[in-house]
Formats: C-alpha cells, sequence, structure tokens
C-alpha cells in the first residue's frame, strides 16, 4: 500500500503527490513526445485520434460519468464545434481563435439542450439528446449556405501564430497540447466546488438538494461544459480528416463515444485515456480478424457495429468499471503478491440510493 505524509496545506493542490507517480507521467510525457520520431506515419495518426477521442470524451465523462446525466447525442456537439471551426476559419479568422470560439458555441448549444431536459433524467433524457443529434444533423444537411450540406465542406488548413499545420506530426503536437489542457482542467475542475456538485447530483440529486445544492444550474453548467470539450474534441476531429459531411456525425459516432467512457472506465480519467485507445485499436482488430472469418460472415456491412454492442455489453455485465478497473485490480494484484487474497476488493455492502428510501 502507498501513504502519502501530508505537511503542508500546499500538498492537498498537488496533483501528484506519490513520487513514483510523477516518474511513470513524466516517463510517459517523454514517450509521448518522442512518438513522432521513432514511430511511422500511420502511427502518429491514430495517436492524434485517440488524443481527439480523449478531449471528446472528456466531455461526455464530465455529463455521464460524473454528474449522472445520459446523453446519446454527444455526436451533435462534435458536430457543431466541427463545423463551426472550419466555417469560422473559411471566413478568415485564425485557427488559434477559432478553436475556442468553436467550444464556445458548442457550449451556448449545450446550454440550449441543458434548459429543457432539467426535468428528464434516465431514459428520458437520453431520447431528448438522441432527438437533439437527429436534428442537427438535419440542420446541417439542410443548411447549404453555411454547411454545404450533403456535399461537404472542405475544412482549411490550419496555422498556429504563422506555422503551417500541414505534416501529421504537427497537428499531434496540436491536438496533443490540447488534450493534456484539457485533461488538467477537467482534473482541476472535479477537485473545486462545482465539480463535487457534480458528483453530489449524480450520487443522489434529493440528497444533493436538501444540502443546498442549487441542482438545476449544476446540470446546466454540466451540460455547457460537457458541450464545450465534445465541441473542442469535434473541431480537432475536422482539422484530423480535413473534410466533414453530416454523415460523419450519425449515432454511430454516439456510440462509440459511449464506448469510450463505459469501456474504458466509467467516472476516471485515465479510464477515458484507456477507452480512447481502444476505440482506435478496434477497427483495426476487427478488419484483422475478418481475414478469419467465412466470407459469408466477413461481408456483413453490421459486423462492426455488433462487435461494439457485444463488447459494450461485456463489460457492462461483468466489468462494470472498465479497463481502468482491470488496470487497478492488476496493481492491486501485483503489490500484495503473494499475499493477494480473492475477493478483497469487494464491498461489503451496498447502499440504495436516497430516492428509493
Amino acid at each position: 500500500m502507498h501513504f502519502v505524509k501530508k505537511t503542508d496545506y500546499d500538498h492537498d493542490l498537488d496533483l501528484l503527490p506519490r513520487p513514483l507517480a510523477r516518474f511513470w507521467y513524466a516517463l510517459l510525457a517523454l514517450a509521448l513526445l518522442g512518438l513522432p520520431f521513432i514511430a511511422p506515419p500511420y502511427l502518429v495518426s491514430q495517436a492524434t485520434f485517440v488524443g481527439i477521442f480523449c478531449v471528446a470524451g472528456l466531455g461526455l465523462a464530465l455529463l455521464t460519468g460524473y454528474t449522472g446525466q445520459l446523453s446519446l447525442g454527444h455526436a451533435a456537439f462534435m458536430a457543431i464545434g466541427a463545423y463551426a471551426c472550419a466555417v469560422l476559419q473559411g471566413l478568415g479568422l485564425p485557427f488559434v481563435l477559432a478553436l475556442p470560439a468553436a467550444a464556445l458555441i458548442a457550449a451556448a448549444s449545450g446550454l440550449v439542450v441543458g434548459l429543457p431536459a432539467l426535468r428528464l433524467s434516465g431514459m428520458y433524457l437520453a431520447i431528448a439528446t438522441l432527438a437533439f443529434a437527429f436534428i442537427i444533423e438535419e440542420v446541417i444537411a439542410r443548411w447549404d449556405a453555411v454547411t454545404r450540406g450533403a456535399s461537404g465542406l472542405n475544412v482549411p488548413r490550419p496555422s498556429v501564430f504563422g506555422l503551417a499545420i500541414d505534416s501529421g506530426t504537427r497537428l499531434y503536437f496540436v491536438v496533443l497540447i490540447v488534450a493534456v489542457l484539457a485533461m488538467l482542467l477537467v482534473r482541476n475542475l472535479l477537485r473545486s466546488p462545482i465539480g463535487q456538485a457534480f458528483v453530489a447530483v449524480r450520487e443522489s440529486s434529493i440528497a444533493a438538494q436538501s444540502l443546498g445544492v442549487p441542482v438545476a444550474r449544476v446540470k446546466l453548467v454540466a451540460f455547457s461544459l460537457s458541450a464545450a470539450l465534445t465541441g473542442l474534441g469535434g473541431a480537432l476531429y475536422a482539422q484530423a480528416i480535413r473534410f466533414i459531411s453530416p454523415d460523419q456525425f450519425g449515432i454511430g459516432l454516439s456510440v462509440e463515444l459511449l464506448v469510450v467512457i463505459f469501456v474504458g472506465g466509467i467516472g476516471t480519467l485515465h479510464g477515458i485515456l484507456f477507452g480512447a485507445v481502444f476505440i482506435i485499436v478496434l477497427p483495426q482488430a476487427i478488419s484483422f480478424v475478418k481475414d478469419a472469418l467465412p466470407a459469408a460472415l466477413a461481408g456483413q456491412t453490421g459486423l462492426q457495429s455488433a462487435i461494439y454492442a457485444l463488447v459494450l455489453l461485456l463489460f457492462i455485465l461483468f466489468e462494470p468499471q472498465g479497463l481502468a478497473g482491470l488496470w487497478f485490480k492488476l496493481k492491486h494484484y501485483c503489490t500484495r503478491f503473494p499475499w493477494y487474497r480473492k475477493g478483497s476488493l469487494k464491498r461489503t455492502r451496498a447502499y440504495a440510493r436516497s430516492e428509493t428510501w
């Protein structure tokens, strides 16, 4: 077991109180910085998409994992961020200004969705967000004057302070910087009073309200911040693929974001990274497995979606804590070997939510 002896109030403000954790994060930072110089371009591009899904997954995790508000329509916020950034760049706004502006536009749309959703929860809220996603997809497809409709929109090449982002390596570093800043932002947000209010609303909105937490305001803030982060991920996604169309932001993308947080580990920041890696690696694994399958089965168009659904179902049933939970159990086993005992991580008692009292 690891013990952190706090001798100063500044220790509570330290993101990494353990020296061993600092060592591993420093090693990870060196690996990420050196990856474009030792890895092939294809691997660098896949790592770029991992960072993009990390940013977008942070938004959904903030709303669903930490506030308990289920959403099936976060692909709409990615679409808003992608189109807003591309249109603003086309109007001549620099990329360094178009990127935060796209996040703000997505945040405003999240606020619009959050207002009527205050009276909804559970599956009703999920259906409402799904309807919003269909509305946004239809608006994008029909607003030819701005989005060019179903014909799609070419994304201008970005530049940062005069430096053109014209290679996969440069885009990788842009995504890496944004992803790290987003992670630090969410990490500090969760330690703040508003972050604690998110968790209180997730556990029990009635108990939180009885303790003086403004539940309606907290939900609105959660929707707005979640949409901003997901829109930021959508803006980066547009820069990576360089061409966007309405069909790229359908229900399938929302399902992929759900897979990121549920398979990675809902309610953990490490789980978002695990889930983003999983969602990028899984299609490659499916393509590899297809060669070993019968031709009749490998040619099915819905094979990938079916595997997504099966994997998500298996994790929900047998490992609700996701890949982050598996990683924690592995560390727990290694630190206690050979004195590890089966069942040492099980809870001794489960308490009902206050709504069921």
